[in-house]
């Protein structure tokens, strides 16, 4: 449950974000930001799988870079759906969709746990460290 308001909390800074930068997405108040928010993670849990399922052919032709239009047309639809979040074109919701995933990519870098090994709760004795379990 943690991690996903860790990563809504990470989508809304990336909306609020894009809202500043790009000239062309406005949001009118934070409502309508929950709102955005909670439609663009149900659309990248349930939509985008199967989008890029589709066109899994042209995001390899493209390099990947077919990733950026099937998120820029998440972005547009969501648009399309919520009162009070515009978007005005679909170079907008490039930018948008860039910056938002940029805004992700930086996200999971910094709560990103280090490499090693899990950590174990209690203290072992000495003996039992040495051992190593297959």
């Amino acid at each position: 449950m943690l991690q996903l308001l860790i990563r809504w909390l990470v989508l809304a800074l990336g909306v609020t974000i894009v809202t500043k930068l790009i000239p062309g997405i406005h949001c009118d108040d934070q409502t309508t930001l929950f709102v955005v928010v909670i439609l663009l993670s149900f659309f990248n849990a349930i939509l985008k799988p199967l989008l890029v399922l589709f066109t899994l052919p042209f995001i390899l032709l493209t390099m990947g870079l077919g990733m950026i239009v099937i998120n820029a047309l998440l972005f547009l639809f969501v648009g399309e759906l919520v009162k009070g979040f515009h978007v005005e074109s679909f170079f907008a919701a490039v930018g948008g969709a860039v910056i938002v995933s940029l805004t992700n990519m930086l996200a999971t870098q910094l709560f990103r746990r280090p490499p090693g090994p899990p950590r174990k709760s209690g203290r072992m004795k000495k003996e039992a460290r040495d051992v190593i379990d297959i």
